[in-house]
């Protein structure tokens, strides 16, 4: 892609508000053409001063005074010109920014889990809040700063071609000669390159801070520093070294451009001797040397501006191809008329699945020919050894990713013909690693039905088993979790996702054992909240305790992607397999002793018996 269609991306993004730039840009024009009339103003005072040399008392003072309050009149009214301008593509930007974020953050939120996987949150966190940020610079700062800055050189050189094309001509040589310099850095594959070098940089070092900071318990407890945390070191030794090789590219040409344009009158100066010599004696072409001579150093200022506008553009441009990239993410298809399921019975039919596509060369099946009927109103439980393919399962009937082969349905209705929003409405999930958000408690729990009342939400954290908890703390319900505000323990977080799935009520349940991090205690207050919340559904679980899913109506091992075996907790112990493996395995785990000498499942069974 070449820098002049990148950059039109950009354009094409700030046309979402072309009224608002293009008053902006028309106020930025004319604040350009009334800081033209200075200088014909020093040209008008300077020629009556020159005309009057001889007997300056002889001079129009007031066509001087004239012309100085024209000057000034003009400077006013190019800085309100200015400020106009600026307020229009600030209300613009900021207008734009805004929506950008959130269709940033809709379409995130649309795409395969597997984008997720593959993305680091320092990475995303980075394009949403800086990549953004540089296009407000861009809509606000450089969009008008670039009109001023073109416009005043054009009207300039064109008044100064008015006055004396000779050496008019000579000003272009330097001109032409920096804009070469500008354009051949920035259009180059070596630049290019750097740039998009220099912005995976800094997104990998976003990815390790931010992995460093959540791992800091780690990092305390193992005396991490910054300079052993090694990929964090080394993305930091990265963007060193890039921007090292970024700031060595760019500096002979940003020195010689800014040599070259901020010496403009050293040009003027020869050449202006030399036509004076043929002019001898001539009192206007002094008038318009002089002229040349204060006007040569004020080209510099836009052009200069230019040069920073250009330097920064190349990092705004690929910003910005970090942006489309995510937009060009495909989304989770959705249906042109969903359909409603009228029950809710689960079946997977022959469903296989891969993380990669089987063209990748990391192509590894995770799932192969699963099958099965969730009936509705019963628990179905998802039992094996770990990396079996039970999370996948489960993760596949809320489309986080959607199947290679076989098809899911819900009450006979395929998933995919359902509707993302008619899907979540159907599932609740209750996930082993609760995710809450800084936030209210009482925001947290309402995430489940955000038009249920005080009433209701209380009711779901009763039920839930936390609204004891919640009493006792400062602010109650209001209470913020998360920094600033307060943290809870691992089993008051399982009851305040239990309270929302409860509040959601919704007909199909997932559970990703949510016990499984809680002490005794909590683990019983869970269990009722659990128990209120599977009354009447149609339930998932994925169990690694086997105690809570011996009364599940129907029971599946599995086990490298495959159903190994499938029944009841008495069914699947007769057969002798892997399932009664597994359940002595967890006999023998729930009575070992630290220093005991005997903990063979035998003895498990013996002393279980023996206490029986």
């Amino acid at each position: 892609m070449s820098f002049k269609s990148e950059v039109s991306g950009l354009l094409h993004i700030a046309g979402e508000k072309k009224g608002l730039l293009t008053v902006a840009s028309v106020f930025s024009f004319f604040s350009s053409l009334l800081q033209l009339v200075p200088f014909v103003a020093v040209y008008k005072i300077v020629e009556e001063l020159l005309n009057h040399a001889q007997s300056p008392e002889g001079a129009d003072k007031e066509l001087i005074l004239y012309w100085g309050g024209v000057a000034f009149i003009a400077c006013i009214g190019a800085l309100v010109a200015l400020y106009i301008g600026g307020m229009c593509s600030h209300i613009a930007a900021f207008n734009i920014l805004y929506q950008l974020r959130v269709r940033l953050a809709e379409h995130v939120a649309k795409v395969p889990m597997g984008y997720h996987t593959n993305t680091t949150t320092g990475e995303l966190k980075k394009i949403i809040e800086v990549s953004v940020e540089k296009i407000e610079k861009f809509i606000a700062h450089q969009l008008p700063d670039i009109v001023s800055a073109v416009m005043i050189p054009i009207l300039l050189m064109g008044y100064l071609f008015w006055l004396d094309w000779r050496l008019a001509l000579v000003l272009l040589i330097p001109i032409g000669f920096g804009f070469w310099l500008q354009t051949r850095m920035f259009t180059s594959v070596r630049g290019q390159t750097a740039y998009r070098g220099f912005q995976y940089a800094v997104e990998e070092m976003n990815a390790t801070g931010v992995e460093y900071v959540r791992a800091m318990p780690a990092v305390k407890i193992f005396g991490v520093t910054a300079e052993s945390f090694l990929t964090f070191k080394q993305s930091v030794a990265k963007y060193r070294d890039i921007s090292l090789k970024i700031t060595d590219l760019c500096k002979t040409p940003y020195s010689l451009f800014f040599v070259v344009v901020s010496s403009l009158f050293t040009f003027i100066v020869p050449v202006g001797i030399l036509l004076g010599n043929g002019h001898s004696g001539s009192q206007s072409f002094a008038i318009t040397f002089i002229l040349f001579l204060i006007i040569a150093p004020s080209l510099s200022v836009p052009l200069l501006k230019l040069m920073h506008a250009g330097s920064g553009m190349r990092e705004i441009v690929e910003g910005n191809k970090r942006i489309e990239a995510i937009f060009s993410e495909a989304m989770v298809t959705e249906p042109v008329s969903p359909q409603v399921p009228t029950a809710h019975d689960i079946a997977f039919k022959q469903v296989s699945f891969a993380y990669e596509t089987k063209e990748s060369k990391d192509f590894k099946p995770v799932l192969n020919g699963i099958h099965f009927v969730a009936r509705a109103g019963e628990m179905t439980a998802l039992v094996g050894p770990s990396g079996g393919g039970k999370s996948t399962i489960a993760n596949l009937l809320l489309r986080f990713w959607d199947v290679q082969e076989g098809d899911i349905t819900i009450g006979g209705v395929p998933i995919r013909e359902m509707g993302t929003e008619k899907l979540m409405d159907t599932v609740s999930f209750v996930f082993q690693d609760v995710h809450l958000f800084y936030d209210t408690i009482e925001a947290n729990i309402r995430m489940g039905n955000t038009t249920a009342s005080n009433e209701e939400v209380i009711a779901a954290a009763k039920t839930a088993c936390c609204h004891e908890f919640i009493e006792k703390l400062a602010y109650g319900y209001d209470t913020k979790i998360g920094e600033g505000g307060t943290y809870l323990s691992g089993g008051e977080a399982q009851r305040i996702a239990i309270a929302r799935a409860l509040l959601k009520n919704a007909p199909i349940l997932v559970l990703d054992e949510a016990t499984a991090y809680a002490d005794a205690g909590n683990e019983k207050k869970i269990q009722r909240g659990l128990a209120e919340l599977v009354k009447g559904k149609t339930v998932l679980i994925i169990a690694h305790r086997l105690s809570t899913i011996r009364a599940a109506d129907q029971i599946l091992v599995v086990k490298r992607g495959e159903i190994a075996e499938r029944g009841t907790h008495d069914e699947l112990r007769k057969l002798n397999g892997l399932y009664e493996q597994m359940w002595q395995a967890h006999i023998s785990a729930a009575s070992w002793r630290l220093g005991a000498k005997d903990n063979s499942p035998a003895h498990a069974v013996a002393a279980k018996e023996g206490s029986g």
